[in-house]
């Protein structure tokens, strides 16, 4: 674990209003209507901040609730006190460590409130069917990692070897931890930066069109512009090696930051792959405000895993071919 991350974790309990879309606030959150979005000196809404998208909602409905988009309030208090005691196995901490030593329980992140059951809205609540020829895309890709997964580090995946991480998005997700980013603007820009894993995405304003087809990016090639009181973002370009979730250089991605708060941002985003998924598929994730920096995330310091499983790979064949 990198020792810079964990002085980065705020533990505190959140008060902050929170916005429900479909459905009224719960009494204890109730909105302040004579709250106005405040304006950046060019005088656009005014988006600045530390913020964390740490949550407690996971991605996809837990089947059971059916199309229930969101809990009650007893429910929201219940699943709240679990959450105190994190939401990983047990087995992970005896293993690795003690989480809350760490900070690195679910209880101990400041989270924004919401009722919702799943991320992913919609009666479904789930991620849609893929395709055939995606399952069979999947399928074929895991069969060859399995088999080469060990080869050289080239085989090993984009977060372990410190390129992406899948919470950087887009579409930008919580993470396991540390799920804080810094929003910054500029004329004529929006710059993004995530703690985790370091990366900066810098967003143009000026309605210039996006990057030729042949010019594809890690993170795609993002085009932001103002709706009222939203920054809508547009990213397409991404590269078949990003893959998320199993999608292809087809991704594209809608994104909607709106601030109906003091310290409360609405991230809305549509995720649409015609050649992965049946059809698109949103979500909605309720970002706060933090009384922390952004702190280095130094995701190659001390890396010594990756020459240890390639190394020990290697020791492996040579066991296997019957060499000492």
């Amino acid at each position: 674990m990198n020792r810079n991350l964990i002085f980065s974790i705020v533990l505190v309990v959140s008060r902050t209003p929170v916005v429900l879309f479909g459905q009224a606030a719960p009494k204890q959150a109730a909105v302040d209507k004579n709250w106005r979005t405040p304006r950046t000196p060019d005088g656009q809404p005014d988006l600045q901040g530390v913020w964390t998208n740490s949550t407690r909602v996971p991605l996809e409905r837990p089947k059971e609730l059916g199309a229930r988009e969101f809990y009650t309030e007893q429910e929201v208090v219940e699943n709240a006190k679990k959450g105190l005691r994190g939401d990983r196995p047990a087995s992970y901490s005896v293993v690795q460590y003690d989480l809350a030593q760490y900070g690195l329980q679910t209880g101990q992140d400041k989270v924004a409130p919401s009722m919702r059951t799943s991320i992913i809205v919609g009666p479904e609540g789930r991620i849609p069917p893929m395709i055939p020829e995606a399952q069979q895309r999947v399928a074929a890709k895991a069969a060859f990692d399995g088999l080469h997964a060990f080869d050289s580090a080239q085989n090993r995946s984009l977060s372990e070897r410190c390129i992406l991480w899948p919470n950087e998005g887009p579409p930008m997700l919580p993470g396991g931890y540390n799920s804080n980013l810094e929003i910054v603007q500029g004329a004529g820009y929006v710059a993004i930066l995530h703690e985790t894993i370091h990366d900066v995405r810098v967003i143009p304003l000026d309605g210039r069109p996006h990057l030729p087809e042949s010019v594809r990016q890690w993170r795609g090639d993002s085009r932001g512009h103002w709706e009222g009181e939203t920054l809508v973002i547009d990213t397409t370009n991404f590269t078949d090696k990003t893959a998320f979730r199993g999608s292809t250089q087809q991704l594209h991605v809608i994104e909607r930051l709106t601030r109906v708060g003091s310290d409360l941002i609405s991230y809305k985003f549509t995720i649409e792959d015609p050649a992965t998924w049946s059809k698109p598929w949103s979500g909605e994730v309720m970002m706060t405000t933090i009384r922390s920096p952004i702190f280095e995330y130094a995701c190659q310091e001390g890396n010594y895993g990756m020459p240890d499983i390639l190394s020990g790979a290697r020791a492996s064949e040579k066991s296997d071919a019957g060499h000492p």
